[in-house]
């Protein structure tokens, strides 16, 4: 009897171990992530913290990829975690990143071309930037990122660009004089600080709090988001309303990660960058407004504008045209052309 009984409990046992695996088997044939039944991890890396309109936006983002597929996991890292913008791309370039959504200034060594952004003083509202960016000519230029082995998938926004600084109120060029402000790594913006009479400074993003902290520099220049919400104020005591350039978000893809993706995937994961974008652009000009209203209770502010504004503009002129040539001058013509049109 108790043979029976011990014969019957290894048939009942057996034929569990069959249903499991039958079941696991199931479930892995049906994995969109591949034969292992693992996610594919795309990690993003970003320069600003996580209050920022570009980190809730990734969060977006994260958001609608995920609700479209099971085989992909977006994971964001804020506040250079991972890595600055430019080794962020150059990690893309590796293969050893998946995606990054830095401003277009530090990609300019990779594809001169973007650096018509760092032209100050051309762009000047948002209903130009959305009708220039939005349209053939936007998607003419993201093209020529797949050059460099990534690919843009979507434009972003960073803002226009404000300065501040703990010295003295700037309400004339002269007033520039030898301060210190901290710029990107760019050649353009550095030209162009300098023709106004600043002494510019090179710095990483990560290092710039600490840098006007320790007084080791006078300024910095950034949109109202990150002047507000990385806590600046709390450094600098003035504000000055510039607009001297608008800055893209450019939300870029490793080729070899793009590569590695189904085709429904690669449609998920553009159409969620688009989208995510245009909350991001939305986000940043709610966010751009109510953050100058915080920041003038917090700093002392005023606006370069009329013929103090028309000072600025003539003395990065030269600039301008020299930097046609590096950027590429039947480039600039033709993104000149698209703001006139825009203007109209």
């Amino acid at each position: 009897m108790k043979k029976v009984l011990y014969l019957g409990l290894l048939l009942m046992l057996s034929v569990l171990l069959v249903a499991c695996g039958s079941s696991e088997s199931s479930n892995n044939g049906n994995s969109a992530a591949g034969d292992s039944g693992e996610k594919k991890v795309l990690r993003i890396s970003l320069g600003l913290n996580d209050q920022t309109p570009l980190y809730q936006s990734s969060l977006k983002f994260k958001e609608l990829v995920e609700e479209k597929t099971d085989s992909l996991e977006v994971e964001v890292y804020h506040s250079g975690q991972i890595a600055d913008d430019r080794s962020a791309i150059e990690m893309l370039q590796f293969g050893t990143l998946e995606i990054t959504i830095p401003s277009t200034a530090p990609f300019t060594t990779f594809v001169p071309e973007y650096g018509i952004f760092d032209l100050p003083f051309l762009l000047t509202d948002t209903k130009i930037v959305d009708s220039v960016l939005q349209g053939p000519f936007g998607d003419k230029l993201a093209e020529k990122a797949s050059s460099q082995g990534v690919i843009q998938l979507a434009w972003w926004e960073n803002g226009f660009r404000n300065l501040t600084n703990s010295k003295k109120p700037i309400k004339t060029i002269d007033d520039l004089n030898g301060l210190k402000i901290r710029t990107m790594e760019n050649e353009i913006h550095l030209a162009a600080w300098s023709a106004m009479g600043a002494n510019p400074t090179p710095m990483a993003f990560t290092e710039l709090f600490t840098a006007m902290q320790q007084k080791t520099i006078d300024g910095q220049e950034n949109p109202y988001p990150t002047i507000h919400l990385e806590k600046y104020p709390e450094v600098q005591k003035y504000l000055t309303e510039t607009n001297h350039i608008y800055s893209p978000f450019i939300f870029l893809i490793s080729q070899k990660t793009w590569d590695g993706l189904t085709e429904e995937e690669r449609e998920i994961v553009k159409n969620a960058a688009i989208e995510a974008g245009e909350h991001n652009r939305n986000l940043s000009r709610e966010t751009a407004v109510s953050s100058l209203e915080e920041l003038k209770g917090l700093m002392e502010y005023n606006k370069i504008e009329g013929a103090e504004l028309e000072a600025f503009k003539a003395a990065v002129q030269p600039v301008i045209e020299k930097y046609k040539s590096t950027i590429g001058e039947d480039f600039v013509n033709e993104f000149l052309a698209e703001i006139e049109k825009a203007q109209q």
